[in-house]
């Protein structure tokens, strides 16, 4: 089977040179004499010599670097947790670097019989390859010797170039020992890069990953997977002629995908929480960029003393109504991101005012380990204390050259407790979930809804 592979491929090579003879050239008899089998392939195991296969080339470090050339098959690489070369195992494409004129040998060595290539079959000590070779065993060997050779350095040891990377690696416990370091010479792992290549390629432009990524475009279901790379980045190695560094990278035209490894960029949560105080009031509703700039907008107007008319009233009311939004806003947001019961099972939020937890935590009434805080929560006492907190920090916010006092904090708290399309509307949306009485208390104190409280258990 491998002889009638090898004879395959040498007439094809025939045909291509034929082709481009006349009939009557009389270079026709010297091509077809170098294209026997016996003779090409005596010619192909002494030109081996001008090129080498690697797993790991210098090439790609500089093209102008001369030095050991590494050939390591996967699998005899230690296993390790990280990815590398050893993941290939024994699916992996060897490169080739050395004189462009010798490569038809290294496609000769990639001829494959039953998914293993030539040059396996040879390094194994296959017969059959071996008998393919030629009929007389010695000279058979001699061929898969020098065929084989193309996988050992071409140097009598390890050498590297000034245009090589090297690097000392700290392999002692005393940095400031020279003797505690180990000098390294990186090399570049071509047979994964190619791998690593063909499965992208695959990804971004496969017919699988075409339709997965079209359906994500028109927003349809999709039964396979969308496979992206953000921020990939391609590495071009050669320019016209990427031959220069290796045959793998010629035929990936000098294209090499480098994956992103830029750090993590940080990106603030999604909801801010109230850690470690004592209000969100002071502390994440105050920060809120339109909060601020409302409240600065309330209190330039307040304080140019306003006519006492239909225009101001409706101006004062439409910028508390833009705090009020923000508010529930606030709160909507804690109340649908965070986990139910976040109040409780956090020592971070333990400060935070318990009227205001059982406000942006009540769904933490629902857990069965709750029963006081949803006893507490159904009693419906704290929507008040929100009410005065609220008008108590509005107060505080505009106090100074505003005549602010409790007849406005009365009236915040009211604003608030009122708001038909935003406090009130959160609240009823709660009590029908959690079956909550509708009744809130406006103006009784906290003392007098305890007292209550206990006349009525």
């Amino acid at each position: 089977m491998w002889k009638d592979r090898i004879g395959a491929f040498i007439s094809e090579r025939l045909s291509a040179k034929l082709d481009k003879l006349a009939d009557d050239d009389p270079k026709r008899v010297e091509v077809l004499a170098q294209h026997e089998s016996t003779v090409w392939l005596a010619d192909a195991a002494r030109r081996v010599a001008q090129i080498q296969a690697v797993t790991h080339s210098l090439k790609p470090i500089h093209p102008d670097a001369r030095g050991t050339n590494l050939y390591v098959e996967p699998s005899a690489l230690p296993s390790l947790s990280e990815l590398g070369s050893h993941a290939l195992g024994q699916h992996f494409v060897g490169d080739v670097v050395g004189n462009a004129a010798a490569l038809d040998v290294y496609k000769l060595l990639k001829l494959e019989v039953n998914g293993r290539s030539l040059l396996a079959a040879l390094l194994a000590q296959d017969f059959d390859a071996l008998a393919a070779l030629h009929t007389d065993p010695v000279q058979a060997q001699a061929l898969r010797d020098a065929f084989v050779s193309l996988t050992q350095p071409r140097a009598e040891g390890p050498s590297s170039h000034t245009l090589a990377k090297q690097l000392y690696w700290l392999t002692g416990s005393d940095a400031c020992a020279d003797a505690g370091y180990t000098l390294l010479a990186p090399l570049y792992a071509t047979s994964l890069a190619h791998a690593v290549h063909a499965q992208v390629q695959e990804d971004r432009f496969g017919d699988a990953n075409k339709a997965a990524r079209q359906a994500r475009r028109e927003r349809k279901a999709h039964d396979g997977v969308f496979h992206d790379y953000p921020g990939l980045a391609v590495q071009n190695m050669g320019g016209t002629k990427p031959q220069n560094i290796s045959q793998l990278n010629s035929e990936r035209r000098g294209m090499n995908y480098l994956l992103s490894s830029l750090p993590p960029r940080w990106e603030a949560s999604a909801v801010r929480m109230p850690v470690h105080a004592e209000s969100v009031f002071d502390s994440l509703f105050i920060a809120r960029p339109e909060v601020r700039r409302t409240l600065r907008a309330l209190r330039q107007f307040l304080e140019s003393e306003p006519d006492a008319n239909l225009a101001t009233r409706q101006r004062r009311e439409a910028l508390v109504d833009t705090l009020l939004d923000e508010l529930v806003s606030l709160a909507a947001e804690l109340q649908q991101l965070l986990p139910p019961g976040w109040t409780c099972d956090d020592e971070r939020f333990a400060a935070l005012d318990y009227h205001q937890q059982l406000w942006l935590d009540p769904l933490g009434a629902e857990r069965p380990e709750e029963a006081q805080f949803a006893s507490d929560w159904l009693w419906m006492d704290w929507p008040a204390a929100i009410g005065k907190a609220f008008a108590n920090w509005l107060n505080d916010q505009l106090h100074g050259k505003l005549p602010v006092g409790d007849a406005e904090a009365r009236e915040w708290k009211k604003v608030l407790l009122t708001d038909e399309d935003g406090f009130k509307q959160q609240l009823r949306e709660l009590r029908d979930k959690l079956d909550a009485p509708h009744y809130i208390p406006i103006r009784k104190t906290h003392e007098e809804l305890m007292a209550l409280r206990e006349q009525n258990p």
